[in-house]
Formats: structure tokens, C-alpha cells, sequence
């Protein structure tokens, strides 16, 4: 069964890596563009710059089909859950352009609209993926510990002797 987790792993890794890049190429050319705005847009977006690089970088590192990057589920929740804080920047950004529903994430019409629908969107679902991945974390670190412990003989107290030796040297 570890086949099958592994062969997940690497997909859902390249699809976060592929997100962020999306995310990231958006929001930089925001950022590049608007250098005179106030500065708390600007926080905002930085956040989710930060985010989308960190992503990159463990998306990139936890490629490697290793079976301890299974074992960095934590990291994967944690990042899941900054995800979603940038999509929620991300839809309280979006309300003040008159771009429609932020539920409507069609990517026709004004440019401007368009691409911060997408990023929008590419959060949400780099969110998910995050997500996801978590989940096949920890059912692969569950799943090993549980079949594990089954096939380990039980260990002694304290490294003492097991009673049985103990009353046969008497």
C-alpha cells in the first residue's frame, strides 16, 4: 500500500508547486506594479508572497519520494491553513473591485478582475492540495505505525529481565 501514497504524493507535490507559481506570478506583478500605494495592500499581498515562495521551496523539497516527507504532515496542515488566510486576504481585496460574486471565478472580461480571480482561485485550490496531502500524511504515518507495531515483539519494562527469566535464575 505504500505504492499508492507515493504515487499520489508526487502529483499533488507538482500541483502545489505549479499554484504557488501561479499565485505568486500574479501577485508579484501586482506588487511590481503599484509601488506608491498604502502599505497595508501592499502587507497583504506580501503575506501571500511569502506563502506562495514557502510553498515552492517545500513543494520542491518534499518532491523527493522520500518516505519522511510523509512524515511532515504537520507542516502540511500549517501550510494549508495559511493558504486559506491568503484566500480570505485575497476575497476581502477582490470586494472592493466591482469584479462580481467571489464565487464566480470566470476569467473572461476586465484583465484586472480576471487575474485576481485567478489568484483568487489558485489559492483556494493550492489550500485543498495542501490539504489533501496532510490527509495522506497522516494516514501513511498512522497506517506504518499501526502495521509496525503489529509485527515488533512487545518490549520489556525498563530493560529488566521478563518475570519468566527472573524466577528461572532463583
Amino acid at each position: 500500500m505504500p505504492v499508492i501514497s507515493r504515487l499520489l504524493s508526487i502529483p499533488l507535490r507538482i500541483a502545489e508547486i505549479a499554484f504557488a507559481a501561479v499565485v505568486a506570478g500574479i501577485i508579484g506583478h501586482y506588487l511590481a506594479s503599484f509601488d506608491s500605494i498604502d502599505p497595508w495592500p501592499q502587507a497583504r499581498w506580501i503575506y501571500t508572497e511569502v506563502i506562495s515562495g514557502l510553498s515552492i521551496l517545500l513543494g520542491l523539497i518534499w518532491l523527493i519520494p522520500f518516505s519522511s516527507g510523509f512524515f511532515a504532515w504537520p507542516f502540511d496542515v500549517l501550510i494549508s491553513f495559511a493558504w486559506f488566510a491568503a484566500f480570505g486576504i485575497l476575497v476581502d481585496a477582490i470586494k472592493q473591485l466591482p469584479c462580481g460574486s467571489i464565487w464566480s471565478w470566470s476569467f473572461r472580461g476586465d484583465a484586472v478582475c480576471a487575474r485576481w480571480k485567478a489568484a483568487e482561485a489558485f489559492s483556494f485550490l493550492s489550500a485543498i492540495v495542501w490539504l489533501v496531502s496532510a490527509l495522506i500524511g497522516i494516514w501513511f504515518t498512522f497506517r506504518k505505525r499501526d502495521s509496525a507495531a503489529a509485527t515488533t515483539t512487545p518490549r520489556r519494562r525498563w530493560g529488566g529481565a521478563r518475570k519468566t527469566e527472573a524466577v528461572a535464575a532463583v
